[in-house]
């Protein structure tokens, strides 16, 4: 048994290496798909998003979920703001890619947590502990830094980061699987996509058949590149503790920093640095407290695993005497007693159980 659940774990981390690697090395893959513009690529990427999502779930056979998605207009509703707010954010990242501006769309996925636990306490009225308001104070200095550092706000980490903070936001109400969920949101793009596509077709300027096939399959291949990694990212998900994905997310960012400085070669003057030390520093503010806090979250449910399991014991063995001394008929009695001061043992010994 250990042993699977040991297997279990690697095939989960292989799967989570895997869907952040290849999220950290899209921007590889955009500058491929020149000369098409922006828009026409964000177009054919969510037309073939629909086709390969469909392949897979006709694999899976998981079709149950889309009649009773139907019946919903409130999560119908809530799907369609999230495919219109990771259509912004699609779109801004291959524009930002194949305008060499790599190092900035990175940041957004750096500040992304920031802007997740802002989004948190501005509309959810949640309660940070003093280390994430002390995150969310660095990352916002570090916004300063690196706005006079460009002369202008970095718009282009803002856009990405709020636009995937709300989509992240969306998805958790809407609460359904990675797949299904892809499904329905580029079966809602694709139709303004194809006509996107077919208008551009009308006028002579699309690319996806008069520059050859290996660019038109380079455009196809846009529903693999968003489809394979939300895959992989599922069977991460079932396997690894959520503390580990929050680590392998870093990867991503990590990834396009990485290249858009030693890679595509953009500029990194010191003001850019210095912001980027700050973000830097607030995440790792952010990731030792949720360390710290899962740590002692365990701990407490081992307390109160070894709590109950020493009431359990007491119960019994009192059940047990009172049997022997008094008598087969008092047994139920004796029990009932047991169990009600067993339920006041297990809160007075794990008062934070409550």
């Amino acid at each position: 048994m250990a042993a699977q659940l040991r297997g279990e774990h690697r095939i989960g981390l292989l799967n989570g290496f895997a869907a952040y690697g290849m999220w950290g090395l899209v921007p590889l893959f955009w500058p491929l798909l020149k000369p098409s513009g922006a828009l026409e690529i964000l177009a054919h990427r969510m037309v073939w998003s629909l086709a390969v999502v469909a392949v897979v779930l006709l694999v899976l056979r998981r079709w149950s979920w889309a009649g009773e998605l139907l019946r919903q207009p409130r999560k119908l509703a809530l799907i369609t703001v999230a495919a219109a707010t990771i259509t912004v954010n699609w779109g801004v990242y291959i524009w930002a890619v194949n305008t060499h501006q790599v190092v900035e769309a990175s940041l957004g996925y750096f500040i992304n947590p920031l802007v997740t636990i802002a989004i948190g306490v501005l509309l959810l009225k949640e309660r940070l502990r003093p280390v994430q308001w002390t995150a969310v104070g660095v990352g916002f200095a570090a916004v300063l830094v690196l706005t006079i550092g460009y002369g202008r706000p970095p718009w282009i980490s803002l856009c990405l980061a709020f636009s995937f903070a709300t989509y992240g936001l969306v998805k958790k109400k809407v609460n359904l699987g990675g797949v299904e969920s892809l499904a329905a949101e580029t079966a809602i793009q694709f139709l303004p996509a194809l006509a996107y596509l077919l208008w551009l077709g009308s006028r002579g300027d699309a690319t996806f058949g008069p520059h050859g096939t290996g660019h038109a399959l380079l455009l196809a291949a846009t529903g693999l590149v968003t489809a394979l990694p939300l895959v992989c990212f599922g069977a991460a998900a079932i396997r690894v503790p959520l503390s580990t994905l929050g680590l392998l997310q870093y990867l991503a960012p990590v990834f396009q920093f990485l290249l858009g400085v030693l890679y595509f070669g953009e500029a990194m003057p010191p003001e850019r640095w210095a912001g980027f030390a700050l973000v830097w520093l607030a995440l790792s503010l952010l990731t030792w407290d949720a360390l710290r806090t899962a740590r002692v979250s365990r701990r407490r449910l081992e307390e109160l695993g070894a709590a109950t399991e020493t009431v359990g014991a007491e119960t019994v063995a009192a059940e047990t005497v009172g049997a022997e001394t008094v008598g087969p008929d008092v047994v139920d009695g004796g029990a009932a007693g047991a169990e009600g001061v067993g339920v006041d043992a297990v809160e007075a010994r794990t008062p934070l159980a409550k």
